[in-house]
């Protein structure tokens, strides 16, 4: 794909010496043919995080079939989803503007074919026609039919303008599919973690509260001092400023789906959902970048308004050219006491001749609108391939980051078990044991958010490919045609 793009005009003849002529060149239609544009020759997004990494691997040069969310393997996700799917506000917003535009569609092609209007007309006259004037009461009926031939095609790319636009409504439903899709994912995972985190810490307050319950017990018996027992005092308080930012996440995870549902927080409330329920994909499809501009809505939607410009640019070149008009008309026409039949046909021709430079200009500046859609087209697609690249490098790292932590748990819960042992038999101090608890903590609350942070990781990058979002309108629509035809 190069950039700028320079049109040529149709050959068309440029002088007309007879009518017969622009009738005959009703088929020439000027300004550019759209093309989609050709397909990244790259076969790779990031020659490194395409390799195999432990526990997972990409097949490359696959597609995702199906619903993507399902490889997370949680029933209880597709139940959510499925009603989200139903109830989403936004993408029944956007079916409707999908519809509006297919309407426009059909409005525009309505100026393709002849207009048969119905005119009538009644009044009363007065006439000096002899010695005396007279008065009498006249009236007209009948029909009038006009149809502009389209001589350079005008009407036409206008029509293809409105289907352009039409293409682009449809990839705007996708888009917001594929947003809907991730977004309760994203909260189901998010309310997972949140919960997990919270049972984390109630643990944790529950050792807190057996340190605290030991050292007073040794404090009461005089093998400790009251500074012991405020620090274990001043650990569970600590501890328990962890619980309100957690339930506020997980309150919030569920408010967003219920939304996300179309349904207000308190009308639906959505079920809680546990990390247990979902499981890593060990592979994941994914599409060659040569596949990735038919995979993606954003892709195209820069496409289609890449093609709208195109078609504007015909329509500013068909401007500069004569347009040519047929009309006919019959009516039945009275005044006073007669009457009779009236019939005319007529052929009108209007060329612009001067106006300033406002249609050259305008041809122009459509040119340059289409190189700015291309432009950004090209950058949508060189973006999407940096987004999938970033989502394969997550995946890779944080398998690494994932093991990592969980020798840092093993590593804390051995160090915790052994100074616990250690200060009930008097061997060090409980300031010890409240370090080796916190590191333990620590270690606890990063493993959940790690494991969380893959799972979203896996989220993002089935994003990134598109989630099989394309087409999925004519789907959803032979779906419910097909509820709609099932007996109640």
């Amino acid at each position: 794909m190069k950039m700028p793009v320079r049109f040529t005009r149709s050959a068309c003849p440029s002088t007309f010496s007879m009518l017969a002529v622009l009738v005959l060149l009703s088929a020439c239609t000027v300004g550019p043919d759209f093309t989609p544009p050709a397909a990244s020759a790259s076969q790779h997004y990031d020659r490194q995080a395409e390799q195999p990494s432990a526990g997972h691997r990409f097949d490359m040069g696959q597609r995702i079939n199906g619903d993507w969310w399902l490889a997370l393997r949680s029933p209880k996700l597709d139940q959510v989803m499925r009603r989200a799917i139903t109830g989403n506000l936004d993408l029944v917003a956007a079916d409707a503007t999908l519809r509006q535009a297919a309407a426009s569609v059909a409005a525009a092609e309505g100026g393709l074919f002849p207009q048969v209007d119905l005119g009538a007309s009644a009044g009363r006259q007065r006439t000096h026609t002899g010695p005396e004037p007279t008065v009498s009461n006249v009236y007209a009926v009948g029909p009038r039919v006009a149809f502009d031939l389209d001589a350079f095609g005008g009407i036409e790319r206008a029509v293809e303008g409105q289907q352009a636009l039409t293409d682009l409504q449809r990839h705007r439903y996708e888009a917001a599919y594929l947003t809907l899709t991730g977004d309760v994912t994203r909260q189901a995972l998010l309310l997972a973690s949140a919960n997990a985190q919270i049972k984390a810490v109630e643990v944790l307050l529950a050792n807190d509260g057996k340190n605290l319950d030991l050292v007073q017990s040794a404090q009461r018996s005089g093998t400790t001092t009251q500074v012991d027992v405020s620090l274990a005092q001043t650990r569970l308080a600590q501890d328990r400023t962890l619980l309100p930012a957690l339930a506020q996440q997980r309150d919030a995870a569920r408010h967003a789906l219920s939304i996300l549902a179309g349904k207000g927080p308190a009308d639906w409330i959505a079920p809680d959902f546990s990390l247990d329920e979902f499981v890593l994909p060990s592979s994941i499809p994914v599409r060659l970048p040569s596949a990735m501009a038919q995979a993606r809505p954003d892709i195209l939607q820069a496409e289609s308004e890449l093609h709208i410009a195109s078609a504007a640019v015909g329509v500013a070149t068909a401007n500069l050219y004569p347009r040519v008009e047929l009309s006919a008309s019959l009516a039945q026409a009275a005044s006073g006491n007669g009457g009779a039949a009236l019939w005319g046909f007529a052929a009108g021709l209007s060329a612009p001749i001067f106006n300033g430079g406002t249609l050259k200009a305008e041809r122009q500046a459509a040119v340059d609108g289409y190189n700015g859609a291309l432009a950004r087209y090209q950058q949508t697609v060189i973006e999407s391939f940096g987004q999938v690249a970033d989502a394969l490098q997550a995946i890779n790292h944080g398998a690494e980051q994932s093991q990592a932590q969980d020798d840092a748990l093993n590593a804390a819960d051995t160090s915790l078990r052994l100074n616990q042992r250690a200060y009930a038999q008097g061997e060090n101090s409980l300031v010890q044991v409240l370090e080796a608890e916190r590191a333990y903590e620590q270690a606890l609350l990063g493993h959940i958010r790690v494991k969380t942070a893959r799972y979203l990781d896996t989220v993002q990058l089935f994003m990134a490919l598109g989630g099989n979002a394309v087409g999925v309108f004519e789907q959803n629509l032979a779906e419910r045609d097909h509820a709609d035809q099932q007996p109640l």
